[in-house]
């Protein structure tokens, strides 16, 4: 059993720390919020993931993960320090890394024996070498360590399962010493032999934000074939199962709708097509893809506006998701923030629904109406909008959805509706990559 210690609780190192107490080591996760800490002790759990909050319990009463604020006892005795904090992205499109800077002086402060320093949170290519230099000159002893890069790729909604079943871990290193400890940390998966990836701090890094890069690049993809299929009459939904049958594609990341959001992909491309111009190599598929990206969003917004008349003023639209996908409470770059931002200025009134996310969008915009249920939201609109793929708008009656409605009037933007229900009940209607008219 090792002492593990994760800097930041957000969404990567709650998870991930929580997940390697599961193995067996003893963490204890920091961070500089007392107010924050202070909450995770009384069993708050500030973000929405299916079976973390089970894990995060059954973890404490076993004795083997803790919370504190307190950066000397989080950092003293670790044998390993993950840092996890946000790197959000600047002004200038780059990763603004001053969480991460402030989390390397912290370290070196405190540092006081042989420590592996980790860093988990996405950083754009060179930065360990940035991380070491702040280390070092902010150690108060003669301490020793190593640096990991060990990037996470986990997707929200599924981040457990993903953490504890992984496709890969990564682990960027250059000392035999580190990779032997990180193995005992990860010893579990060796054990089910899951795929771990020993390589260099740099080419760790560079993973990170292609892996990223290129899903990101796939979905702006189909929602261009998709656009294109609405054009000539094709229908995406069949396009996409049989691109997926090909086995060089896989039928990942193929499903088309009102663009990517979330805290990963909007800030990993941009600061991923940055990186390529600071260096004299645009990556101009990329740069693409964050413009088709942008002007999707915007397609969902015009597609609404025309099945209502061309005009929201005076128009009550309901929304159905805020959330970027289900399985989360995160509206971070959600699709639903370019919507409900564009029926406001425009004059429209929005009502809205998310099985989880209302407090997160609330936030945002704590000027529009929240309900309860999608029932509730739809009630006396004149038109709905479904954003996010939740199950439970997959089995919404439309006969009872056009009796609350003031004009059957439904943009599918993840296209969980039947089309063929949609006309049976005389919906006017659109979704992303159909040619409605053609429909039987």
């Amino acid at each position: 059993m090792k002492n593990v210690t994760f800097i930041g609780t957000g969404y990567v190192g709650l998870v991930s720390g929580t997940g390697i107490s599961d193995f067996g080591h003893k963490v204890t996760c920091y961070d500089i919020s007392e107010k924050k800490i202070s909450s995770l002790k009384k069993g708050n759990i500030p973000i929405y993931e299916p079976g973390l909050e089970e894990l995060i319990k059954k973890n404490v009463v076993a004795g083997r993960l803790f919370f504190s604020s307190n950066p000397e006892i989080a950092i003293k005795n670790a044998d390993v320090i993950f840092i996890a904090v946000g790197t959000p992205m600047g002004k200038d499109g780059k990763a603004d890394l001053k969480y991460v800077k402030s989390s390397a002086k912290t370290i070196g402060k405190y540092l006081n024996s042989y420590t592996v320093i980790c860093t988990k949170s996405t950083v754009p290519i060179g930065s360990g070498k940035k991380i070491i230099n702040i280390i070092n000159k902010s150690k108060k002893s003669d301490a020793t360590f190593d640096y990991i890069s060990n990037p996470e790729f986990l997707r929200e909604g599924s981040a457990l399962n993903d953490f504890l079943w992984p496709d890969r871990v990564v682990i960027g290193g250059s000392s035999k010493k580190s990779f032997d400890i990180m193995k005992e940390i990860y010893g579990p998966l060796f054990k089910n032999k899951q795929p771990i990836v020993y390589t260099t701090v740099t080419t760790a890094e560079m993973i990170k934000y292609a892996s990223n890069a290129f899903l990101a690049l796939k979905i702006s993809y189909m929602n261009e074939v998709a656009n294109l299929c609405e054009s000539l009459g094709a229908d995406i939904k069949q396009v996409a199962k049989v691109m997926g049958q090909d086995g060089r594609i896989s039928s990942k990341f193929l499903h088309p709708g009102p663009g990517y959001g979330g805290s990963c992909f909007p800030k990993d491309t941009e600061a991923f097509a940055s990186l390529g111009r600071r260096n004299g190599n645009r990556i101009r598929t990329i740069e693409a893809a964050i413009k088709t990206n942008s002007e999707q969003k915007l397609r969902m917004v015009k597609k609404i506006k025309n099945l209502i008349g061309g005009d929201f003023e005076n128009k009550i639209i309901a929304i159905l998701g805020l959330a970027f996908k289900p399985n989360t409470n995160d509206v971070r770059e959600s699709a639903s923030l370019e919507m409900i931002k564009s029926i406001k200025e425009m004059g429209g009134t929005v009502k809205a629904f998310d099985p989880v996310a209302n407090d997160s969008m609330k936030i945002i915009f704590p000027d529009i109406s929240y309900k309860n249920s999608w029932e509730e939201a739809c009630e006396d609109a004149d038109g709905v909008v479904i954003m996010t793929e939740w199950n439970e708008f997959r089995g919404i009656s439309l006969s009872y959805l056009k009796s609350l409605l003031k004009s059957p009037v439904l943009l599918d933007t993840r296209n969980i509706i039947d089309v063929k229900k949609l006309k049976k009940n005389n919906f006017l209607f659109d979704n992303v990559g159909h040619n409605k008219l053609n429909e039987n």
